[in-house]
């Protein structure tokens, strides 16, 4: 299973092909998900400090754009399934914006 390091909080290991963004919930990393991972917010950008997150999807190419993302390490946590180990850091949160994370995304 890779490892999953999260800046600040500690290292955990993550089932194969899930979803970052779930994985990052589910160990109580504090990250915003406004759209209930559907690409829609970009409220779950993580930055990727080491590690290979994969390819950007059609779909993150294009909310990216939106939102006028042109770092190559800034990628959206609910595009992410985790297929090696990675190095990141949440760029927004719900304690440091006072919103509510979101609903939770779909597996």
């Amino acid at each position: 299973m890779p490892t999953i390091q999260v800046e600040g909080k500690g290292a955990f290991e993550v089932e194969e092909g899930k979803k970052l963004v779930l994985s990052l919930m589910d160990q109580g990393v504090d990250i915003l998900h406004r759209c209930g991972g559907n690409a829609r917010c970009a409220t779950c950008r993580v930055e990727i400090i080491e590690g290979d997150a994969g390819p950007i999807n059609e779909i993150e190419t294009a909310i990216r754009e939106t939102k006028g993302i042109t770092e190559d390490n800034i990628r959206l946590s609910c595009q992410i399934h985790v297929h090696a180990e990675l190095t990141v850091k949440p760029l927004m949160t719900a304690s440091e914006t006072g919103m509510d994370p979101g609903p939770r995304p779909a597996d």
